[in-house]
């Protein structure tokens, strides 16, 4: 019988602190940076996982995870490492930076949603769902290549929800079944997901979801 009292590995998975575009009217941009709020999300969190044991700290290249996680890696004395692997669904470039008023970039916009969830069919040049899922299957390989037995890893709250959706259906997981969760599954800035390798009572080591969104740490 499987020892499901050993946790092989931890992920802890965070968002990224308020970005500058999370509270403008336009569609976010690979560059945006944090805003002040968003740098006192960081230190708040930085805080808050201070006292967890972490053996490697990796965030998507984007300037808002990376500020994040060299925050919290001042913090917890941890060298950051990146991954393309992590950055959030890719949208149409044309979009980017453009207000939600804006005719074209709306229309794009929808269209891309709309087309996301079918199976190879491509908007612009905006990420599809077998795109975004394999990618998200990549970082759950990374996760555990990755050495250590504890992670902390600053990413985007969609692709932590794709991450969360992934570990839970697993095969199981339909387009549709990612949008309703897109739709439903919320991820505050900064919130933490945890995810463990670890035997069941009657089954193999896998990736199962421990913890989801919990954003304590704002609260205060």
């Amino acid at each position: 019988m499987p020892n499901y009292d050993e946790v092989l590995k931890t992920v802890y998975l965070v968002r990224h602190g308020q970005s500058e575009h999370n509270i403008a009217p336009v569609y976010q941009s690979q560059d945006v940076s944090l805003s002040d709020e968003g740098r006192n999300q960081a230190r708040l969190i930085a805080e808050r996982v201070s006292d967890l044991e972490i053996d490697v700290l990796i965030a998507s290249p984007l300037p808002r995870t990376m500020e994040t996680a060299q925050i919290i890696g001042k913090v917890i004395g941890k060298e950051l490492i990146t991954s393309e692997i992590l950055v959030e669904r890719i949208t149409p470039t044309a979009i980017e930076n453009k207000p939600y008023e804006d005719p074209a970039a709306s229309k794009l916009w929808r269209d891309w949603e709309a087309e996301f969830y079918t199976p190879g069919v491509h908007t612009a040049d905006g990420e599809n769902y077998e795109d975004y899922i394999g990618r998200v299957d990549k970082a759950l390989e990374l996760f555990n290549n990755e050495p250590g037995k504890s992670l902390l890893v600053v990413s985007h709250g969609g692709f932590i929800r794709a991450i969360a959706a992934r570990v839970l259906l697993g095969d199981e997981l339909t387009p549709a079944l990612m949008k309703k969760f897109n739709s439903t599954g919320g991820i505050e800035n900064t919130g933490i997901t945890v995810l463990k390798y670890r035997a069941g009572f009657e089954d193999d080591a896998k990736w199962r979801l421990w913890s989801y969104n919990d954003h304590a740490h704002l609260t205060k």
